[in-house]
């Protein structure tokens, strides 16, 4: 009689300076997969983005205590987004779960993800309800995530960061795609199978101090914009037609102002002034959105690799490279 073959569970860990919590996520993660999925084997994979902390060296012995983590060194810093991408298509199970080393990602619904998963969802997404980070931040991610919802034609998945699960299938699709700059939740909601939501509240961090700052934000939010809406150039295009035609009937009514009332009228330079000072305002801001553009489309153009590894361990001869 023929055994049943045991299927594989990836457990993806992104870090970047996450000393105090590189242990107790792996242990945090390791037993609830031992208490609630222990018909499933697992791997964990710790990708670090050139921590400059002790982080490595924590990877290091916990892939020296367990055969099961596997890790991967990257030789520098190569973001918010290429890192995690890149270590799921790392992965040899038969899905991967992503989750931040952080705890505000729930260990709890790991094992309710492999539920839905095996219910038949290819992909199980979480999204957030409830978050105890900074109110103003959390306000502001729902403004976004409305916005960029309503102006891209995909149906753009609401306070998803990333925390699911991902059939091999689907982890198959990214590997085909070679982005260079793949945004994760925007691929998923435009190439992904149907999906199933599971709803949580976002903790905060556990030890640490969080890695996000308004620029990396408003890097998420120009790369979502520039690669799933062409609203800016539309904006900019909607615009320009009229502030021309405005200043076409402007210009129409000094004109006529000034022959019936040649010596009487005097404009003088305060509206030369501000529309040049307006309109130089306009057209600045909307070449630093079509430059946003431009990096995008340059940065594929070039298609550089997504990460370039330092180091990797616990990979079988087959997987290294």
């Amino acid at each position: 009689m023929r055994c049943r073959e045991v299927k594989k569970i990836s457990i993806v860990i992104p870090c970047y300076n996450e000393e105090e919590n590189a242990r107790p996520i792996y242990e945090a993660v390791r037993d609830e997969l031992v208490r609630n999925c222990p018909q499933y084997d697992y791997e964990i994979l710790l990708i670090d983005n050139k921590s400059t902390d002790g982080t490595r060296a924590v990877i290091e012995q916990l892939c020296a205590e367990n055969k099961r983590v596997k890790a991967i060194f990257n030789a520098k810093n190569f973001g918010q987004f290429n890192s995690p991408y890149y270590g799921l298509t790392q992965t040899s199970g038969d899905c991967a779960i992503m989750i931040s080393a952080d705890f505000q990602d729930p260990v709890e619904l790991i094992h309710q993800f492999v539920s839905e998963w095996e219910a038949g969802y290819k992909v199980v997404v979480s999204c957030k309800t409830r978050s105890k980070e900074n109110p103003i931040v959390y306000f502001l991610r729902g403004c976004y995530y409305k916005l960029i919802r309503k102006m891209s034609s995909i149906n753009m998945i609401e306070q998803f960061t990333g925390f699911g699960l991902y059939d091999k299938s689907f982890i198959q699709v990214m590997r085909d795609l070679h982005d260079p700059i793949p945004f994760l939740r925007g691929i998923v909601a435009e190439l992904g199978p149907e999906y199933k939501i599971v709803e949580y509240e976002q903790q905060i961090r556990r030890a640490g101090k969080s890695k996000n700052n308004w620029y990396t934000l408003f890097d998420a939010a120009m790369l979502s914009f520039t690669s799933y809406t062409k609203v800016g150039m539309r904006v900019a295009e909607f615009f320009g037609f009229a502030v021309a035609f405005l200043s076409f009937l402007i210009g129409l009514f000094y004109l006529v102002a000034k022959l019936l009332f040649w010596n009487s009228f005097t404009a003088g330079y305060a509206p030369t002034m501000i529309a040049v000072f307006f309109m130089g305002g306009v057209q600045l801001a909307f070449l630093g959105f079509l430059g946003e553009y431009i990096m995008a489309m340059n940065t594929r153009i070039m298609n550089r690799p997504l990460v370039i590894e330092e180091k990797r361990i616990n990979f079988p001869p087959e997987e290294s490279k």
